[in-house]
Protein backbone atom coordinates (compact mmCIF):
# COMPACT_ATOMS: atom_id res chain seq x y z
CA UNK A 1 0.00 0.00 0.00
CA UNK A 2 1.59 3.18 -1.35
CA UNK A 3 1.49 6.02 1.61
CA UNK A 4 0.04 9.15 1.33
CA UNK A 5 2.44 12.23 0.46
CA UNK A 6 3.13 14.85 3.25
CA UNK A 7 1.21 17.55 2.94
CA UNK A 8 3.17 21.65 3.17
CA UNK A 9 2.06 21.94 6.63
CA UNK A 10 2.64 18.72 7.83
CA UNK A 11 5.98 18.97 6.21
CA UNK A 12 6.65 22.23 7.78
CA UNK A 13 5.27 21.24 11.05
CA UNK A 14 8.06 18.24 11.54
CA UNK A 15 10.70 20.41 10.51
CA UNK A 16 9.52 22.68 13.13
CA UNK A 17 9.81 19.68 15.44
CA UNK A 18 12.79 18.12 13.99
CA UNK A 19 14.69 21.16 14.56
CA UNK A 20 13.29 22.41 17.69
CA UNK A 21 12.24 25.69 15.90
CA UNK A 22 9.75 28.19 17.07
CA UNK A 23 6.74 29.44 15.24
CA UNK A 24 7.34 32.76 16.18
CA UNK A 25 10.70 33.09 15.65
CA UNK A 26 10.09 31.49 12.05
CA UNK A 27 7.31 34.26 11.71
CA UNK A 28 9.49 37.09 12.67
CA UNK A 29 12.19 35.78 10.52
CA UNK A 30 9.69 36.24 7.34
CA UNK A 31 9.08 39.60 8.55
CA UNK A 32 4.98 38.42 9.73
CA UNK A 33 3.29 38.40 12.39
CA UNK A 34 4.51 36.50 15.09
CA UNK A 35 0.79 33.74 14.50
CA UNK A 36 1.73 33.80 10.84
CA UNK A 37 3.54 30.38 11.09
CA UNK A 38 1.29 28.50 13.58
CA UNK A 39 -2.03 29.86 11.75
CA UNK A 40 -1.07 28.28 8.72
CA UNK A 41 -0.30 24.97 10.17
CA UNK A 42 -3.09 24.93 12.31
CA UNK A 43 -5.52 26.89 10.67
CA UNK A 44 -4.96 27.07 7.16
CA UNK A 45 -4.85 30.65 7.06
CA UNK A 46 -3.28 31.16 4.24
CA UNK A 47 -4.08 28.34 2.13
CA UNK A 48 -0.21 28.46 0.80
CA UNK A 49 2.73 29.70 1.71
CA UNK A 50 3.66 33.29 -0.33
CA UNK A 51 6.49 32.58 -3.01
CA UNK A 52 9.03 34.37 -1.40
CA UNK A 53 8.12 32.93 2.32
CA UNK A 54 8.40 29.30 0.81
CA UNK A 55 11.70 30.13 -0.63
CA UNK A 56 13.06 31.45 2.99
CA UNK A 57 11.79 28.14 4.65
CA UNK A 58 13.11 26.09 2.50
CA UNK A 59 16.42 27.62 1.99
CA UNK A 60 16.55 28.01 5.96
CA UNK A 61 15.48 24.29 6.53
CA UNK A 62 17.77 23.12 3.60
CA UNK A 63 14.90 21.52 1.84
CA UNK A 64 13.22 21.50 -1.72
CA UNK A 65 10.48 23.98 -2.27
CA UNK A 66 8.07 21.14 -3.49
CA UNK A 67 8.34 19.82 0.34
CA UNK A 68 6.44 22.84 1.28
CA UNK A 69 4.03 23.27 -1.62
CA UNK A 70 6.17 25.24 -4.45
CA UNK A 71 7.44 24.04 -7.65
CA UNK A 72 10.43 21.62 -8.42
CA UNK A 73 13.31 23.93 -7.34
CA UNK A 74 16.29 23.36 -4.68
CA UNK A 75 16.03 26.08 -1.97
CA UNK A 76 14.47 28.68 -4.07
CA UNK A 77 16.67 28.55 -7.06
CA UNK A 78 16.21 28.12 -10.40
CA UNK A 79 18.18 24.62 -11.44
CA UNK A 80 20.79 24.98 -14.62
CA UNK A 81 20.84 22.63 -17.01
CA UNK A 82 23.61 20.60 -18.27
CA UNK A 83 23.71 18.66 -21.49
CA UNK A 84 25.57 15.34 -21.34
CA UNK A 85 26.93 14.66 -24.51
CA UNK A 86 27.35 11.09 -26.26
CA UNK A 87 31.49 11.21 -26.29
CA UNK A 88 33.54 8.70 -24.52
CA UNK A 89 36.92 10.44 -23.08
CA UNK A 90 38.91 7.71 -23.24
CA UNK A 91 41.00 6.71 -20.08
CA UNK A 92 42.92 4.25 -21.57
CA UNK A 93 44.73 4.59 -25.11
CA UNK A 94 42.57 6.78 -26.72
CA UNK A 95 39.01 6.79 -28.41
CA UNK A 96 37.86 8.38 -31.26
CA UNK A 97 35.16 11.26 -31.67
CA UNK A 98 32.49 11.31 -34.55
CA UNK A 99 29.88 13.68 -32.97
CA UNK A 100 28.68 15.48 -30.36
CA UNK A 101 24.98 14.24 -29.87
CA UNK A 102 22.71 15.34 -26.73
CA UNK A 103 21.52 12.54 -25.00
CA UNK A 104 20.07 14.81 -22.65
CA UNK A 105 21.01 17.26 -19.38
CA UNK A 106 21.47 16.84 -15.89
CA UNK A 107 19.93 20.07 -13.68
CA UNK A 108 22.57 21.30 -10.77
CA UNK A 109 21.98 24.19 -8.06
CA UNK A 110 23.45 27.24 -9.45
CA UNK A 111 25.13 27.91 -5.92
CA UNK A 112 26.86 24.49 -6.35
CA UNK A 113 27.93 25.23 -9.48
CA UNK A 114 29.73 28.47 -8.41
CA UNK A 115 31.52 26.32 -5.48
CA UNK A 116 33.50 24.30 -8.51
CA UNK A 117 33.64 27.45 -11.53
CA UNK A 118 33.51 31.34 -11.44
CA UNK A 119 32.93 30.76 -15.48
CA UNK A 120 29.61 30.99 -17.27
CA UNK A 121 27.80 27.64 -17.18
CA UNK A 122 27.13 27.78 -20.60
CA UNK A 123 30.74 26.17 -21.22
CA UNK A 124 29.41 23.04 -19.07
CA UNK A 125 29.59 19.71 -20.10
CA UNK A 126 28.65 15.68 -19.03
CA UNK A 127 30.68 13.24 -21.21
CA UNK A 128 31.80 9.20 -19.82
CA UNK A 129 35.06 7.92 -18.61
CA UNK A 130 35.75 5.14 -20.85
CA UNK A 131 38.77 3.29 -20.01
CA UNK A 132 40.82 2.40 -16.50
CA UNK A 133 43.65 4.60 -17.24
CA UNK A 134 42.85 7.10 -14.57
CA UNK A 135 41.68 4.78 -11.53
CA UNK A 136 41.43 4.75 -8.93
CA UNK A 137 40.63 9.02 -9.49
CA UNK A 138 37.99 7.59 -12.00
CA UNK A 139 37.07 4.40 -13.33
CA UNK A 140 34.98 3.39 -16.04
CA UNK A 141 31.56 4.64 -16.82
CA UNK A 142 31.80 6.92 -14.63
CA UNK A 143 29.86 10.64 -15.51
CA UNK A 144 32.32 13.43 -15.47
CA UNK A 145 31.34 17.53 -15.52
CA UNK A 146 33.77 19.48 -17.60
CA UNK A 147 34.11 22.85 -18.34
CA UNK A 148 35.00 23.88 -21.36
CA UNK A 149 36.14 27.96 -20.44
CA UNK A 150 38.95 26.40 -18.68
CA UNK A 151 41.63 25.04 -20.65
CA UNK A 152 44.87 26.03 -22.46
CA UNK A 153 44.91 29.62 -20.95
CA UNK A 154 44.47 28.57 -17.95
CA UNK A 155 46.03 25.99 -17.74
CA UNK A 156 46.90 24.54 -14.05
CA UNK A 157 47.74 20.79 -12.48
CA UNK A 158 44.54 18.58 -12.79
CA UNK A 159 42.77 16.36 -14.94
CA UNK A 160 41.65 17.11 -18.07
CA UNK A 161 40.38 16.22 -21.21
CA UNK A 162 42.06 16.60 -24.76
CA UNK A 163 42.37 15.53 -27.98
CA UNK A 164 46.31 13.76 -28.60
CA UNK A 165 46.26 12.49 -32.51
CA UNK A 166 42.89 12.60 -33.12
CA UNK A 167 42.32 10.68 -30.09
CA UNK A 168 40.18 11.79 -27.31
CA UNK A 169 41.60 11.20 -23.99
CA UNK A 170 40.85 11.85 -20.24
CA UNK A 171 44.35 12.52 -18.25
CA UNK A 172 46.31 14.40 -15.28
CA UNK A 173 47.96 17.21 -16.47
CA UNK A 174 51.26 18.38 -14.65
CA UNK A 175 53.21 21.92 -15.50
CA UNK A 176 57.11 21.25 -15.75
CA UNK A 177 59.00 23.40 -13.34
CA UNK A 178 61.20 24.21 -15.59
CA UNK A 179 60.05 25.35 -19.78
CA UNK A 180 57.07 25.63 -20.99
CA UNK A 181 56.64 21.91 -21.56
CA UNK A 182 54.01 19.67 -19.51
CA UNK A 183 53.69 15.82 -18.35
CA UNK A 184 50.31 13.91 -19.34
CA UNK A 185 50.07 10.93 -16.70
CA UNK A 186 47.69 8.56 -15.89
CA UNK A 187 46.63 7.49 -12.60
CA UNK A 188 46.91 4.49 -12.78
CA UNK A 189 50.43 3.04 -13.02
CA UNK A 190 49.98 0.06 -15.33
CA UNK A 191 49.34 2.64 -18.22
CA UNK A 192 51.81 5.10 -19.87
CA UNK A 193 52.35 8.68 -19.09
CA UNK A 194 54.39 10.60 -21.48
CA UNK A 195 56.93 13.47 -20.15
CA UNK A 196 58.03 16.35 -21.75
CA UNK A 197 55.34 16.93 -24.02
CA UNK A 198 55.13 20.08 -25.99
CA UNK A 199 51.78 21.60 -25.29
CA UNK A 200 51.24 22.94 -29.04
CA UNK A 201 50.62 19.06 -29.75
CA UNK A 202 47.53 18.56 -27.68
CA UNK A 203 43.95 19.88 -27.73
CA UNK A 204 43.24 20.91 -24.61
CA UNK A 205 39.43 20.56 -24.63
CA UNK A 206 38.45 21.63 -20.99
CA UNK A 207 38.91 20.82 -16.78
CA UNK A 208 37.05 18.10 -15.04
CA UNK A 209 35.38 19.69 -12.41
CA UNK A 210 33.30 16.61 -10.48
CA UNK A 211 32.67 13.22 -11.19
CA UNK A 212 29.13 10.55 -10.85
CA UNK A 213 29.11 7.45 -10.38
CA UNK A 214 26.89 4.38 -10.39
CA UNK A 215 27.40 2.51 -7.43
CA UNK A 216 27.16 -1.72 -7.85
Amino acid sequence: MLATPETPRAALQRLIEERREDYAALSRMLGRNAAYIQQFIKRGTPRRLHEQDRATLARYFGVSETLLGGSDRIAGADLVPVPVLAVHASAGHGANVVGEERLGAVAFDPAWLRRLTKGATDGLSIIRVSGESMAPALADGDEVLVDRRDGAERLRDGIYVLRLDDSLMIKRLARQPQGRRITIGSDNPAFPSWQDVDPARIDILGRVLWYGRTLA
